[in-house]
């Protein structure tokens, strides 16, 4: 390392991650031994060769305010490219700390957007608990900007395209989210997770929707301890989008799998209703931490995913796995008009997610789709039997695909859905649309 590519800077603070390289060189205590001073002052000069004189003289001179004052220094190395020249150096005796953002600002009238849900929306989640719901690994991800990241897509989910629609950024996985982050919303949402905690106990690790309104509630808990007391976010919390998505896997991993007990113990009537109960719970335990504004996606027609079609040998879909989540569908509507009347100020939308894709499958030419029933990655009849394998080659036409792999939909399904969802009419979105939501104070 060169002098022209050098500086010295002193910080009173942790340093921030790689490329910076500390270098062992700190006196955490008030009172120096004058002896490790004069030692450190002579490593100083020995590296004097490496910097300009006018930084060293700058560095010795902060170091020795530094050592007296008794604050806790760090001495970085910092590479700058070979144009730039050296930036001043800074030296703080007592940090002054910035005054903390505005609670979830926003320029619009969301200040941020909750996620909670299955691998439909996860956005990373899984990548660090030990599970075999993963997809950071490509080709997942092959159309995201940066890669792979933990979506169970192509690309974009369909919260991704919410978020853009309203001019949030792209809304941080809980396991990563950090800092001012998780001021403008988190994504709770897990692989394999359901409604009830032993759903997707097949892919051993998941977070369940209990779970991840407890992990809500953390956030909470240190968002109201670093920038304010509770009182102080309430307003923004109700302003704020919780968009839940959930009720998949409480069909695919857990009724229709042959080791659990739950399809010996409910008919379909039944299990609808036992979801929806706990669901109702669930999402009062929302509003009770102050979620005011709900956006809650139905579930799809799953008879028609390539993992249900691989199952049959005549191509069609499963009407009985069709008719089996319609009970769901049915009490969800139910659910979202009581909840509406019995939660004072809370408003909650249901998203006809079947009939959005239904409306996508009818008019696929319009749509641009030429394969329906197949998924872009995967193994097997209808690319389905065994999902997307790490470093598979998937279709190159994704765009003209409804599914990416045995169980997602493309990218471009879900941008489809979230602008259907953002400014549809009553046929996808009831009783108002997120725009509308959105608007209300």
């Amino acid at each position: 390392m060169t002098d022209r590519y050098t500086h010295l800077l002193l910080f009173t603070k942790p340093l921030p991650p790689p490329p910076y390289k500390p270098l062992k060189f700190y006196s955490p205590h008030p009172r120096i031994n004058p002896k490790i001073l004069t030692f450190k002052l002579k490593q100083l000069h020995n590296m004097a060769f490496h910097f300009r004189r006018l930084c060293l003289s700058s560095a010795l001179l902060a170091l020795v305010l530094q050592l007296l004052h008794g604050v806790s220094s760090q001495l970085v190395v910092v590479e700058d490219p070979v144009s730039a020249p050296p930036p001043p150096l800074v030296v703080v005796k007592d940090p002054v700390v910035a005054p903390p953002p505005t609670l979830f600002e926003q320029d619009g009238s969301v200040p941020a957007l909750f996620i909670f849900g299955d691998s439909l929306i996860d956005n990373g989640n899984n990548n660090n608990i030990p599970s075999f719901a993963k997809a950071n690994y490509f080709p997942y991800g092959i159309d995201f900007n940066g890669g792979p990241t933990g979506r169970f897509c192509n690309g974009l989910t369909m919260v991704d395209g919410i978020a853009q629609l309203l001019g949030l950024p792209l809304v941080p996985a809980y396991s990563d989210a950090t800092g001012d982050q998780v001021l403008r919303g988190v994504n709770y949402a897990s692989a394999a997770a359901g409604i009830l905690p032993d759903t997707g106990g097949n892919f051993m690790g998941r977070i369940p929707f209990d779970q991840q309104i407890h992990n809500f509630e953390t956030t909470l808990d240190q968002v109201a301890s670093n920038y304010g007391g509770a009182v102080t976010i309430a307003d923004s919390v109700a302003r704020s989008l919780f968009f839940i998505g959930m009720g998949s896997n409480d069909y695919l991993n857990n009724y229709l799998m042959p080791n659990f007990p739950t399809r010996n113990q409910y008919n379909a009537q039944q299990f609808g209703d036992l979801l929806v109960q706990q669901y109702t719970n669930q999402l009062t335990r929302l509003y009770n931490l102050g979620g005011r504004k709900f956006i809650v996606s139905g579930l799809g027609r799953m008879g028609c995913i390539p993992s249900i079609l691989a199952q049959g040998t005549d191509g069609k879909c499963s009407e009985e796995v069709n008719q089996l989540v319609l009970p769901f569908n049915t009490n969800v509507k139910t659910m979202i008009t009581n909840l509406n009347q019995n939660l004072p100020d809370a408003k909650f939308i249901y998203l006809d997610t079947a009939n959005m894709v239904q409306d996508i499958t009818t008019n696929q030419a319009v749509y641009g789709f030429t394969t329906l029933d197949k998924g872009c990655c995967g193994i097997g009849r209808n690319r389905g039997q065994i999902t997307c394998l790490p470093f598979e080659t998937p279709c190159p036409n994704r765009d003209q695909y409804l599914f990416w792999d045995a169980f997602h939909p493309t990218e471009k399904v879900n941008l489809i859905m979230a602008k259907k969802a953002f400014a549809g009419d009553r046929t996808v979105a009831f009783p108002i649309n997120i725009q509308e939501l959105a608007s209300l104070n």
